[in-house]
This record gives structure tokens, C-alpha cells and sequence, in this order.
């Protein structure tokens, strides 16, 4: 899983960008120790919570040699005899002891008047206008019992053919009869369908979020007119655009139900 770092949208693993506002997303790696997914800037696995830049520092000393292996020997003279050959190494974790500082005799702290302050004043309540716009702007995922209980649609604007996003169901495909997968949404009947592939794109609905999936359509999935690219899903957002194919010929309209 990657976390776009423009709005903290978790993503599948693999993804170029971020489904949600399109932000290329990070490279990633895997965890030395659990195998999990990482981003290569990471100080810790959000999987094992292992330290990162321990395992690079280790990886690194197994590498390369120690500075201790490394330095040359030390001729130590043993009395009534030859010459030792010994190798010493200096320790490299000594430390010289810092000197205490000598302190003079101790100055009374300056005595600090307390600042007055104005008492705390509550902020003002929103105006009629912004309070009826917090509760009623159809933001996804902001409130999700009251978008749960009245659904979601999708307006074909060509044509203005409502079609209800039912929320017991996992996927509804998208695009033309085959004879592999059915549609659930099919689009033969609109204008303009000969755009439209047989299998063109997937909606995935996870709770009470809703996703777009282009599924290798020869003409694209396009969302507020940017192409989705294969394999990465959008989520979707009440007012966003789906196009089948290019020049907007066959488009649709997200919106709550109602």
C-alpha cells in the first residue's frame, strides 16, 4: 500500500499515482524483515516496526571493512626478549571528559510581571448562509450515514438517463453485451456507444466509497477530463465527470441520489 503525500489517500501497491487527486506517489521498497511494502524514505516498517536505517547501517558495515581490521600493527618492545608484533586499536567510543564549568556566586532571577490578557472570547457561530452549506454540501465520506441512506446516481448528460449505484453489490461493469462479462451498466443504447468497449470500465464500491477503474478499454476512461490510466482506480467524488472514451461523447455525472 502507498500514501499519496498531496492527500494521504492509501493506495493499491504498484500504483504509479494517487486514484484520488492524481499525484505521482513515491517509490516504494520491501522491509528487510517482514517483506512489507516501504516507501524508500522511510525510518521504520508500519508493518514490524523495524528500523530502516539500522538495517541500511548494518548492511553497509557488512560491506566494507572495519576501520579496526584496517589499522596498521603497533611494535610493543617485551623485556628479555624479541619484539612483539601487536596490533592495537584506538577505541573509537572514548571520549574526552568535558571540564565542569565553574559557576560565580548566583544572581537572583529578574522578577517577571505577569502580561494581561483579554478573556477568552468564544469564536461566532457560522452565518445562516455557511451553516446550511456545512450540512448539506454532499462531500464524500464526510458524513457517511447521511450519504449512505440516500445513495448515489449516475446522470448520463447526453441523454439524461438516470442510473441508480446500488450499495449492496461489490462491482458494476460498465460498456457493451459480450460474451464474457455482462454489463451491469450498458451503454449500447446511448448515442455515440460506438466508443464504448464491450468491457470499458468497472465501478467499485467499498462502504461508502465509490471507485472508477478503467479495465483496458480501447478508447480510455477519462475523469474531469484526465485520462485514468489501466489499473489505477479513482475515487469519486460527488460532481465528478466519467467520460467513456475520448471527446467526451459518452459521459456520465456522479452525484447523491435524490
Amino acid at each position: 500500500m502507498s500514501i499519496c503525500p498531496n492527500c494521504n489517500h492509501s493506495n493499491p501497491s504498484g500504483a504509479t499515482q494517487c486514484e484520488a487527486c492524481f499525484t505521482p506517489l513515491p517509490a516504494t521498497a520491501n522491509c528487510p524483515s517482514c517483506g512489507a511494502n516501504v516507501q524508500l524514505d522511510a525510518t521504520f516498517c508500519g508493518q514490524c516496526g523495524t528500523s530502516l536505517k539500522s538495517a541500511a547501517k548494518q548492511s553497509a558495515a557488512v560491506a566494507s571493512p572495519s576501520a579496526e581490521s584496517a589499522l596498521p600493527p603497533t611494535i610493543i618492545a617485551v623485556p628479555g626478549g624479541s619484539a612483539s608484533q601487536v596490533a592495537v586499536a584506538p577505541d573509537p567510543f572514548a571520549v574526552e571528559p568535558i571540564p565542569e564549568p565553574s559557576f560565580a556566586a548566583s544572581t537572583p532571577m529578574p522578577v517577571v510581571e505577569p502580561i494581561a490578557s483579554e478573556p477568552f472570547a468564544a469564536p461566532a457561530a457560522f452565518s445562516e448562509p455557511e451553516a446550511a452549506q456545512a450540512v448539506t454540501a454532499p462531500i464524500l465520506g464526510a458524513s457517511s450515514t447521511q450519504l449512505q441512506q440516500q445513495g448515489f446516481q449516475l446522470t448520463h448528460i447526453q441523454s439524461g438517463t438516470v442510473i441508480d449505484i446500488p450499495g449492496n453489490v461489490n462491482v458494476l461493469h460498465m460498456g457493451k453485451p459480450n460474451d464474457q462479462i455482462p454489463p451491469d451498466i450498458d451503454v449500447s443504447g446511448f448515442p455515440c456507444a460506438e466508443v464504448v468497449s464491450r468491457i470499458h470500465a468497472d465501478l467499485r464500491i467499498e462502504g461508502d466509497s465509490v471507485y472508477v477503474e478503467d479495465t483496458g478499454s480501447s478508447n480510455g476512461t477519462y475523469v474531469n477530463h484526465n485520462v485514468l490510466p489501466k489499473g489505477n482506480r479513482h475515487l469519486l467524488r460527488v460532481g465528478d465527470r466519467i467520460s467513456l472514451g475520448k471527446g467526451d461523447l459518452v459521459t456520465f455525472l456522479f452525484h447523491a441520489a435524490g
